[in-house]
């Protein structure tokens, strides 16, 4: 069992303001006012918003990692297999 595993994730676009780009990463964070220690919420960045956004969740002390989307957990439909 995986103590820090990351929240599924449904949508892959990035999750940089008004981009719908397809992501190729999974920033791994959390807010350790708001969140338990193990609990890891995720952004999902494709590779032009990936530096921008790592910096902004590593500035405010939130980053605990950086992992390709495919090693994500999914949910929805696209989740299920054909």
């Amino acid at each position: 069992m995986n103590l820090f595993a990351p929240d599924a994730v449904d949508e892959l676009v990035c999750s940089a303001r008004r981009c719908r780009n397809e992501p190729a990463w999974g920033l791994l964070w959390n807010n350790p006012k708001l969140h338990t220690a193990e609990r890891r919420k995720v952004w999902l960045a494709c590779e032009d918003h990936r530096e921008h956004l790592t910096q902004y969740l590593d500035v405010r002390g939130f980053l605990r990692d950086t992992v390709p989307v495919d090693a994500l957990e999914r949910t929805g439909p696209a989740a299920e297999p054909s």
